[in-house]
C-alpha cells in the first residue's frame, strides 16, 4: 500500500486499526466502526485493510490523500510497541544464559524455551510472566522514564496486587537493565510441553488480578487444586504442576507473601 502524504511522514505502522481517517481534499471521514456503504465495506474494517483501489466516496481521492483525524487505538499500539521492545531484550538476555550456562544442567527441561507471556501495562509498568527451561517468574519491568540500573541484586521488595502481596527479588541484566522477579515454579520438570507452561502463565496473569484469590487465611491447597482441575480440562495429562510450591508461592494457589 502507498504511504500517506500527511500521516506520520508516511509511516503506516503508526496507524492503529481503530484510526478514523479524513480525506484532505473534501474532508470526508472514514470510520472503521461504520465501514463504507457505498463500496460495501463492512463495519469493523480498518483503513489499512481497505481494498487497494478504494477511494473517497465523495471526491474519489485515493487513499494516499487521507490523513489521521482521530486514533483512539494509538495509545494501545504505542504501549504494545514499548512492551514488545522491553520483553524482546528480556528474552535475549535469558536465551544467552540458556545457551551459555544452563543447557547441560540436570535441572533443565529441554521441552521448554524462553518466552515472555501475557505482558501488559499496569500503572505504567510492563508486568508479565517469563518462562525458561529452568524457571517461571513473574516479572516487573521499569516504566517510561524509570531507571532501575542501580537496583541491588538479591534485594527483596513486596509488591501488592488485587490477589495479595508478593515478594520480588531485584536483579540487573546487561540487555534488560533492572527488573523485579517473583518465583512461581523452579525447576520446570513437571511441565510436559511448552504449550502447557504458556497456559499456566496466562492463567497466572488472570489470577494475579482476581480479588477472589485474596485469602484471609491460608487456603492455598483448595484454590490450587481448583486451578489445576480447571487447567487440566479437557485433557488432564496436558498440564502437570509442581507438587511442592516455593515459599513465594504460586499465584495459581491464591497465596500472597504474608497473606
Amino acid at each position: 500500500m502507498s504511504s500517506f502524504e500527511g500521516s506520520f511522514l508516511g509511516a503506516t505502522d503508526k496507524i492503529s486499526p481503530a484510526a478514523i481517517m479524513e480525506c484532505k481534499i473534501c474532508w470526508t471521514p472514514y470510520d472503521p466502526a461504520h465501514g463504507d456503504d457505498y463500496r460495501q465495506i463492512e463495519p469493523g474494517t480498518p483503513f489499512l485493510a481497505l481494498p487497494r483501489d478504494w477511494s473517497c466516496p465523495t471526491c474519489s481521492a485515493p487513499k494516499e490523500q487521507f490523513m489521521v483525524l482521530e486514533d483512539p487505538g494509538a495509545t494501545t499500539a504505542i504501549e504494545a510497541d514499548a512492551i514488545d521492545a522491553m520483553t524482546a531484550r528480556l528474552v535475549v538476555d535469558f536465551r544467552e544464559i540458556w545457551h551459555a550456562k544452563m543447557r547441560d544442567l540436570p535441572m533443565i527441561n529441554k521441552m521448554l524455551s524462553v518466552e515472555a507471556v501475557a505482558f501488559q501495562m499496569v500503572e505504567g509498568r510492563p508486568i508479565g510472566v517469563l518462562i525458561s527451561p529452568w524457571f517461571m517468574n513473574l516479572i516487573v519491568l521499569p516504566g517510561k522514564g524509570e531507571d532501575w540500573s542501580d537496583l541491588t541484586a538479591g534485594a527483596k521488595e513486596i509488591i501488592s496486587f488485587p490477589s495479595g502481596d508478593y515478594e520480588f527479588l531485584h536483579n540487573v541484566r546487561e540487555m534488560t537493565g533492572g527488573y523485579k522477579a517473583c518465583s512461581l515454579f523452579s525447576p520446570m520438570n513437571d511441565f510436559k510441553t511448552h504449550a502447557s507452561a504458556v497456559d499456566v502463565a496466562q492463567a497466572i496473569m488472570i489470577a494475579l488480578f482476581d480479588k477472589a484469590n485474596l485469602a484471609e487465611t491460608d487456603r492455598s491447597e483448595d484454590i490450587r487444586a481448583a486451578r489445576e482441575a480447571e487447567l487440566a480440562q479437557p485433557d488432564e495429562a496436558e498440564v502437570e504442576l509442581v507438587s511442592e510450591p516455593t515459599r513465594r508461592d504460586l499465584i495459581t494457589g491464591g497465596l500472597a507473601e504474608g497473606a
